[in-house]
């Protein structure tokens, strides 16, 4: 069964989370300041983390940032709502997924499938056969299988949400993906005008890939459609 560690230090909801994921198949643990957090983090192989912004000496961003120094595992993050700049640090910091509080644990149940299937299939890499093994645009070449990315033959560090989503876009470079497209083969989520989730993660890609590739915007915002990866000649690659 999968094991989860929850960080928070809202012991009522972490009680509530507890009790809702068990039954649902999962092996939940709970800690409620950021020290100790870290420390089981780093201590035991967990599938998922779920980790509070709002705690008590080491906030949830530090803890995530020291965190990803030493390990990939996915991290889903829990923002207050209207905290945009927490939710763009912890996504440029690593998190795969966030959650404004208060959220519906329906809704968070729903996050956490869509991340460990994202987490199984880069275990797994992705199932990518021959033909699309390696995209090269540009700058950058992505290894499907190996999971890895170079820019300028220099490896290029990013969560897995963003791998995928970069993955999509390079596919379809030169032409437009929709929203709708990326929520679902990314985020594997219906979409929903008002989540940001996408516009985020594009945003991190393009800090760091940087924002432009030759004369060419690198990740174009498409007004009412969705977003393009600049068409280029793939680069000589050693």
């Amino acid at each position: 069964m999968p094991r989860v560690l929850i960080i928070d230090d809202d012991r009522d909801l972490t009680a509530m989370l507890a009790e809702y994921l068990t039954p649902e198949g999962f092996v939940v643990e709970t800690v409620h300041s950021g020290e100790d957090g870290l420390a089981a983090a780093l201590a035991t192989e967990y599938s998922l983390i779920i980790l509070d912004v709002m705690l008590p000496r080491i906030n949830g961003l530090e803890v995530l940032r020291r965190f990803r120094a030493r390990s990939a595992c996915p991290v889903i993050m829990l923002t207050a709502r209207g905290q945009d700049i927490d939710r763009i640090v912890g996504l440029e910091i690593g998190a795969d997924d966030y959650l404004a509080k208060p959220f519906n644990a329906r809704e968070l149940l729903a996050r956490m499938h869509a991340v460990l299937r994202r987490s199984k299939a880069s275990g797994a890499g992705a199932g990518a056969g021959p033909a699309d093994s390696v995209l090269a645009v540009g700058d950058v070449v992505v290894d499907v299988r190996a999971r890895t990315v170079r820019r300028g033959g220099e490896p290029v560090e990013l969560t897995s949400l963003e791998f995928e989503l970069l993955k999509v876009l390079m596919a379809a470079a030169g032409d437009v993906v929709s929203r709708e497209a990326l929520f679902e083969q990314v985020l594997q989520r219906e979409y929903n005008v008002f989540d940001r989730s996408i516009d985020n993660h594009v945003s991190s890609l393009r800090k760091k890939l940087g924002p432009r590739v030759g004369d060419a915007e690198r990740i174009r915002s498409i007004r009412n459609a969705g977003y393009a990866y600049a068409r280029t000649a793939p680069e000589t690659v050693a």
